[in-house]
């Protein structure tokens, strides 16, 4: 059983674990030389209806990677404005430890391998073909490319290529694979009809800000400063990808959060401008380098599918994470990710595809982002950490912070471990 994961991001890497463990000889292809993608620049954990959807996935036998950020978690259950026991990791820790776990557990890792166009027979992918017209051959294939645009679209929906993590004038564009089986992208909106949304958050070093703010990071976490009345401009906030933080406060204050590098709360900031700020006088982008301008445009590639992943059309292709709809967030993409691995495998057994259950964040989450699309609302994006989709879960009574009851819940499904049990 061969399965192709196509995108190396926080979805394809947990496609790949999860193909593994059920058996599989897994290849994962990334057209960068890093795993994780706009993973990252991230670095979040279990805020608001995050820490449901992980104690979640860690009692469906998924948790190995959010094993991982929890232990490189440098504040632990911390607020900041609009969130709730928030765990902010490492990031620059995440990528070297998430490649040696893949590594160790038998995936096959192909870097700077960017996958361009695919080979038919049918309704079926016969193989995928490298930008080198190497020829890849496979049985099932998981593509977990995001949604970003390529240089042309960020130039088009947003303000030029900004230099961001994603890197695409020194690896490449991404493709988006299903287009290229035929099967027409999912377009996502602003508010306002535009195309696409900004990433929604840069990053600076931490030895370009002053002494007096980097200690009240080291203890605090979060630092809150009121932008001055003449630079504060709100409609930037519907730019956002992350409604979750396109909120009064985000538009009002400078939230800078201690990830390893600091992340400054905003899609973009002229720099001349934050350096008006005490404390921010001397500070620099890191990513996006170009963050007096804008940031990466998302949300220009998604691929219509079933609640088990599985691509609409396409006998043989299931997709993850941005690919699979409009979500936002590491633990996101690990959910979906995962449930693609899952079925891939079990396609190729011939044996039913899972449905994670409403009655859980996680089987919810895909389930309503689905339903969204198909009533052709393309501006929401739902994530367990805030906006609707957050609202949605405390309303149905999914959010907890009670380890005891999610775990509970899980059993009464009887869904503990199926994520770890080969089937």
């Amino acid at each position: 059983m061969k399965v192709i994961i196509i995108g190396g991001g926080w979805a394809g890497c947990s496609a790949a674990l999860e193909a593994v463990k059920q058996g599989a000889d897994v290849e994962l292809y990334e057209r960068t030389d890093l795993l994780l993608g706009v993973g990252n620049v991230g670095g979040i954990m279990r805020n608001n209806g995050r820490f449901t959807a992980a104690e979640e996935l860690i009692n469906l036998g998924a948790g190995d990677f959010i094993d991982i950020m929890d232990s490189i978690a440098i504040h632990k259950n911390m607020d900041f404005p609009e969130h709730k026991h928030a765990w902010l990791c490492d990031i620059g820790k995440a990528e070297p430890l998430v490649r040696r776990y893949l590594i160790k557990s038998g995936v096959k890792i192909f870097f700077q391998s960017r996958i361009t166009d695919v080979e038919m027979d049918g309704n079926k992918i016969k193989s995928v073909i490298l930008a080198d017209k190497s020829i890849i051959n496979g049985d099932v294939f998981i593509e977990t490319t995001g949604s970003t645009g390529s240089m042309p679209n960020c130039v088009k929906y947003g303000n030029g290529c900004v230099m961001c993590t994603l890197r695409c004038p020194s690896f490449g564009a991404r493709v988006s694979i299903s287009k290229k089986a035929g099967v027409e992208d999912l377009i996502g909106e602003r508010a306002s009809g535009i195309k696409g949304a900004m990433s929604g958050s840069c990053e600076f070093p931490r030895e370009s800000l002053s002494d007096e703010i980097l200690n009240q990071l080291d203890k605090n976490g979060v630092v809150v400063i009121p932008i001055p009345k003449e630079d504060i401009h709100l409609e930037k906030l519907e730019q956002k990808v992350c409604q979750q933080y396109a909120t009064l406060e985000f538009g009002e204050n400078i939230i800078l959060l201690d990830t390893g590098r600091i992340k400054l709360m905003t899609s973009h900031y002229p720099i001349d401008k934050l350096r008006k700020i005490k404390g921010l006088e001397n500070v620099v982008y890191v990513d996006p380098l170009a963050g007096s301008n804008g940031n990466s445009i998302r949300y220009l590639g998604a691929a219509p599918r079933s609640n088990s992943m599985k691509v609409d059309g396409i006998e043989n292709l299931f997709c993850g994470g941005e690919k699979s709809g409009f979500f936002v967030g590491h633990t996101e993409a690990m959910t979906t990710g995962t449930l693609a691995g899952y079925n891939a495998v079990q396609y190729l057994k011939n044996r039913p595809l899972l449905e994670l259950p409403t009655e859980l964040a996680t089987g919810d989450i895909i389930a309503y982002a689905n339903d969204k699309i198909k009533e052709g609302k393309m501006s929401e994006r739902p994530t367990f950490s805030g906006a609707e989709y957050f609202e949605r879960m405390k309303v149905l009574g999914l959010y907890t912070i009670d380890k005891k009851e999610i775990k509970l819940r899980v059993e009464n499904l009887n869904l503990t471990n199926i994520f770890s049990n080969v089937v």
